[in-house]
């Protein structure tokens, strides 16, 4: 007989493609910095390769060097740069995510952000969505943690939310962040804003939705067993 599900105490959201619609301006940040670093590869396959790794792990991927730490954070910062400039005069959420939080976290869930972003990247995004209530917790890829697909960062968030990982939902848009939600032993909800449903696929994804709106409509947070304490 299988175990029902634990009841929910809380929802870990990535940042990039799931909180906000800046896949297409990382993909075209990558064109940019990939021409002037003379790197032989597309957008798709450097996207393919790094999306939900720390940035220091994407340098070492796409330069297929073990570079130190420093000239990693340099590059970083550069290609980071080139994000922000880009995506600022258009910048979007993934449609229905404030509404969407909001109401969560009325219901009585806690709300925390998961993210191989760096916290340059949090600022920016935090500063433009402008949430009411801010996430509780924030957990970014330069704080010394392995990125996904491996579970560090979603079980960091939860462990500075006091909430076991089996009472979270994480919200993701890609593959490595999907993985890295089975590992940590939380549940996932695929949302394709980036991503087939078939590339986000997983016994424990538990809904798969193209946006918050989409959940809003089927009463996706009605539906669960929210923790009373």
């Amino acid at each position: 007989m299988s175990t029902p599900p634990q009841s929910v105490q809380a929802l870990i959201f990535d940042m990039d493609g799931t909180m906000i619609d800046s896949m297409p301006w990382h993909a075209k940040s990558w064109v940019e910095f990939a021409r002037r670093h003379g790197l032989a590869m597309s957008a798709e396959e450097i996207l393919a390769r790094t999306t939900g790794r720390t940035g220091v792990e994407c340098m070492r991927e796409v330069f297929a060097s073990p570079l130190a730490e420093s000239e990693c954070e340099v590059l970083v910062a550069e290609k980071e740069s080139i994000y922000r400039e880009l995506f600022a005069p258009v910048f979007a959420e993934v449609a229905g995510f404030r509404s969407f939080a909001r109401a969560a976290h009325a219901r009585g869930l806690r709300i925390g952000v998961g993210t191989a972003g760096d916290r340059h990247n949090i600022a920016f995004a935090m500063a433009r969505l402008a949430m009411e209530p801010t996430p509780a917790v924030m957990v970014g890829g330069d704080e010394g943690l392995s990125g996904k697909p491996t579970p560090a960062i979603f079980l960091e968030v939860a462990r500075r939310l006091g909430v076991a990982p089996e009472r979270c939902i994480v919200f993701e848009d890609a593959p490595f962040g999907i993985e890295a939600a089975r590992r940590a032993g939380m549940r996932a909800v695929a949302v394709c804003s980036t991503h087939s449903a078939a590339e986000l696929a997983g016994a424990h994804v538990i809904a798969t939705v193209r946006d918050y709106e989409e959940l809003a409509t089927t009463n996706f947070l009605e539906t669960l067993d929210v923790a009373t304490a």
